[in-house]
């Protein structure tokens, strides 16, 4: 019989009478991440989700790697089927974890009946293969509780499924679940993670980017659209807005005070990012600042950047240290470029003494000098805009 792909899924059982449309969408997103792997037979009973390929070329390994990166699975493993025989299901474990049996000093046998037809309980297929599997292997000893390989049946409605441990999925929901957002991604280490969590939560993203040539250079730029890149096994297909931000930086250098330049940049950018979510029909922004991490992350200068706000700001990192960040920066691909030394425009024209207890009523008058408007509708209208995929 044919090596299969189980997936498990998570949050997805607690939903009450909307589950399905929350299955069918994974069984979506899960398809079209399996488009460049092959053809699959994809689809879900009994809270598992089945992947069995179609042709001899496809390629299971790497369909393997890609369903563990799709939100809304708990855990994923690959499995061997045979016929619903108690003496299949235990030369079908000799033969498709042979490796692993060997290797083993301990092991248990543990089984699921789904199918409540077959005429052993789930305790008696477990005695049964387990018992002919320590006669087949005499080195092994039996151990229920800290077994080093724990074979696992499924009696299922179609067929058994024998597989070893399974590896854990992403987790979340499923992306397009939770509507869509706008992330403001900056090219260094929290916005990915940021966005990387908020999708986690079955929200669709769009991305936002803002480039002040010279001051930043294209490798700069290819910077963040490779981070976007990596973003996409996790987020799926994303657009990337890529905001023209000098001119208003210029201005605000001119105009405003040195110690509140960060904020003013930052109140535009919240502007910019909100009339993105506009076109695109976000209904929230997401942002990677993490509280007292830097001047501009202080409660005070939060309060006055989501002041020009209507839309709700998403920060999914807000009370993660440093570290914790970096964790998750690390597990999911985008550290390394991260770190790369490219200046983006939230370095340039920093402030020597920045203002971390700002008052709005201040900001709003320092302000008043530019020409808000003027300078937000000219960025919207240089508005790059790149499709990111695998």
């Amino acid at each position: 019989m044919n090596e299969i792909i189980l997936l498990k899924l998570g949050e997805v059982v607690l939903k009450g009478l909307n589950r399905r449309s929350f299955e069918d969408k994974l069984l979506s997103n899960i398809r079209r991440r399996l488009q460049h792997c092959g053809g699959f037979h994809i689809y879900s009973k009994q809270s598992t989700i089945y992947v069995e390929p179609q042709r001899e070329d496809c390629d299971l390994e790497g369909a393997y790697a890609a369903c563990r990166q799709v939100f809304g699975i708990i855990a994923a493993t690959r499995a061997r089927s045979c016929p619903k025989d108690k003496d299949a299901i235990f030369h079908c474990a000799k033969h498709y974890l042979d490796r692993e049996l060997r290797a083993a000093k301990t092991f248990k046998v543990e089984t699921k009946r789904a199918d409540k037809q077959f005429p052993m309980n789930s305790m008696e297929i477990s005695q049964y293969v387990g018992g002919l599997l320590h006669e087949e292997y005499p080195h092994l000893k039996v151990d229920v509780h800290k077994p080093e390989l724990c074979v696992h049946v499924e009696v299922r409605e179609k067929a058994a499924y024998v597989h070893g441990p399974s590896q854990p999925g992403a987790g979340g929901l499923p992306i397009g679940m939770g509507g869509t957002a706008v992330s403001l991604l900056s090219g260094g280490i929290d916005s990915p993670v940021s966005s990387y969590m908020i999708a986690k939560r079955g929200v669709q993203l769009e991305l936002v980017h803002f480039f002040s040539p010279p001051y930043t250079s294209q490798q700069a730029l290819d910077k963040v659209k490779e981070l976007a890149k990596e973003l996409v096994p996790w987020c799926g297909r994303m657009t990337l807005h890529i905001v023209p931000f000098t001119e208003i930086q210029e201005a605000i250098r001119r105009d405003c005070p040195e110690e509140y330049f960060t904020l003013i940049m930052r109140r535009f950018m919240m502007r910019l990012a909100e009339r993105v979510a506009r076109r695109t029909g976000a209904k929230a922004l997401v942002t990677g600042e993490s509280l007292g991490q830097v001047a501009s992350q202080t409660m005070d200068a939060l309060a006055v950047s989501d002041a020009v706000c209507s839309l709700p700001v998403l920060r999914p990192v807000i009370g993660m240290d440093k570290q914790e960040i970096v964790l998750i920066s690390r597990k999911i691909g985008t550290f390394d470029t991260s770190i790369l030394p490219f200046e983006d425009c939230c370095t340039v024209f920093t402030p020597r003494h920045p203002r971390t207890h700002p008052v709005l009523e201040d900001v709003v008058g320092f302000e008043s000098a530019l020409d808000i408007e003027g300078l937000t509708q000219r960025a919207v209208d240089g508005i790059e805009r790149v499709t990111i995929n695998l």
